[in-house]
């Protein structure tokens, strides 16, 4: 056998255990809750550990016992971010996650950064 083949053989994932993203949305490809940014924190509430979830909303509310990111939500539990965003909002509407977000830079602010950025 040859190192690609044996590469292959070993290092092949089992297509059984494979879940399309689909299926894990219920075929959703929009949260239900929109607003949902990268940067946004989200902290499991408390007694979310308690509540009968399966799969990867119980991996969401377990890894954000902590705050996280979306971005660190879908990479923790290695989703694609718009699968993420959709998990997170359904367990933010049944109020098994807080979302905590930033409010938006006022634009002069905006515009001072860009400015200072081109100036380097």
């Amino acid at each position: 056998m040859s190192p690609v083949e044996r590469e292959q053989d070993e290092g092949a994932p089992d297509d059984s255990l494979f879940v399309r993203p689909f299926i894990m949305t219920g075929g959703r490809v929009r949260p239900v809750q929109d607003g949902l940014r990268l940067e946004t924190l989200v902290t499991a509430a408390p007694g979310s550990l308690f509540a009968p979830l399966e799969f990867e909303r119980r991996r969401i509310v377990t890894f954000c016992q902590t705050p996280q990111s979306v971005a660190e939500v879908a990479g923790g539990i290695g989703v694609p971010l718009g699968v993420a965003k959709v998990l997170i909002a359904d367990l933010v509407v049944a109020e098994l996650l807080t979302v905590h977000q930033a409010e938006e830079l006022p634009l002069h602010v905006i515009e001072r950064i860009r400015d200072h950025v081109r100036s380097l």
